[in-house]
């Protein structure tokens, strides 16, 4: 089975609740429980400080009305590790939204240190309750690292997002990152967590995309770029981003985000077969997308139709990134209009 074809299967197992497990392969599920725990060790003692938290509105001056944004996800959304709220990746998404659209934005951070993918449902209830323009979804690392099926993990996925969807909230999903490339990881688990997380990346892929949303390829959060750099780009404990790490990860997702809601720039239309992109059936796109780090799929139609004989067609875009601003704090109150709590 080729690896198009194992995405797909993990996919569909999850969809239906059985199954599955082939994909990753039973060998390297009990390898990885066994190795996880050494690698959770090795990890730097969790902090006791609480993570600065992004919620507020973004923009102070600009126009109305503002753009609504719920951040859901681990502590990679709620970035764990930093100091000070501008070093968040919630402060740094929702000063470039606002930066590069002239509007204001109302950011809300329900993103908890340590989400599991089964455990994201409360935060999408509370997200549901300020009616958001876009959910940022952020998951996937810790359901590796505490060796959770990836059939049990991409199903409760694909079940929030739908119900985002249909409450009309756009919806964009940074899949799992490569773990293969953490500093305390060490073979044979570091090629046993690169194969798990990258399966889980494709399978998550499939399962947003056909569950209404778009997904970003985020490998680079811990791919060759945090490898290349490893002391600019992890923070001290060698497995959670840096402030600059962050920033990295949010020039991957922005541009995305801004096409969500329809505010893409106008050179960014139309596909560009000379960057690569491209209409394909889902399961190969997903493949190709964790290969590539910062490569979006979104659903799209061919001649009309939304399925092909291989599955869904998407869109695969290699989306520019733009410079930005350095990230402002967030204000705590904006009385020109109501967000309920």
């Amino acid at each position: 089975m080729g690896r198009a074809g194992a995405a797909r299967k993990l996919a569909s197992a999850a969809a239906l609740g059985g199954g599955g497990m082939t994909a990753v392969g039973a060998g390297l599920y009990g390898l990885l429980r066994v190795e996880a725990k050494v690698a959770r060790r090795i990890i730097g003692v969790r902090l006791e400080e609480p993570v600065p938290d992004a919620t507020g509105w973004y923009g102070r001056g600009r126009p109305g009305p503002a753009h609504r944004v719920a951040l859901i996800g681990d502590s990679s959304a709620a970035g764990y590790g930093v100091a000070t709220v501008e070093d968040t990746p919630g402060a740094a998404l929702a000063s470039g939204l606002s930066q590069r659209t002239g509007r204001r934005v109302y950011l809300r951070s329900f993103a908890v240190v340590g989400a599991q993918t089964s455990e994201i449902s409360p935060q999408v209830d509370s997200a549901l309750l300020i009616e958001p323009d876009v959910a940022v979804i952020l998951v996937g690392a810790n359901d590796v690292t505490h060796t959770v099926l990836p059939k049990e993990s991409v199903r409760h996925l694909s079940e929030q997002v739908r119900r985002l969807r249909d409450a009309g909230v756009e919806v964009v999903v940074g899949t799992c990152p490569d773990l293969g490339t953490l500093k305390p990881i060490a073979p044979p688990l570091k090629q046993v967590a690169r194969t798990w997380s990258r399966r889980l990346a494709a399978a998550q892929t499939i399962a947003v995309v056909e569950a209404g949303g778009r997904t970003v390829s985020v490998g680079s959060i811990l791919g060759p770029e945090f490898e290349a750099a490893p002391a600019i780009l992890f923070g001290p404990d060698q497995f959670h981003p840096s402030a600059d790490g962050y920033r990295s990860l949010v020039a991957v997702m922005l541009p995305s985000v801004l096409a969500a809601l329809g505010l893409e720039p106008d050179d960014e239309e139309h596909l560009e077969a000379l960057r690569g992109e491209a209409v394909m059936p889902v399961a190969r796109a997903a493949v190709a997308a964790v290969r590539q780090p910062g490569t979006e799929l979104g659903g799209t139609e061919v001649r009309g139709d939304r399925l092909g004989v291989r599955g869904r067609w998407v869109e695969l875009r290699h989306r520019r990134r733009r410079p930005q601003e350095a990230a402002e704090g967030p204000q705590a109150s904006e009385s020109a209009e109501h967000v309920p709590s």
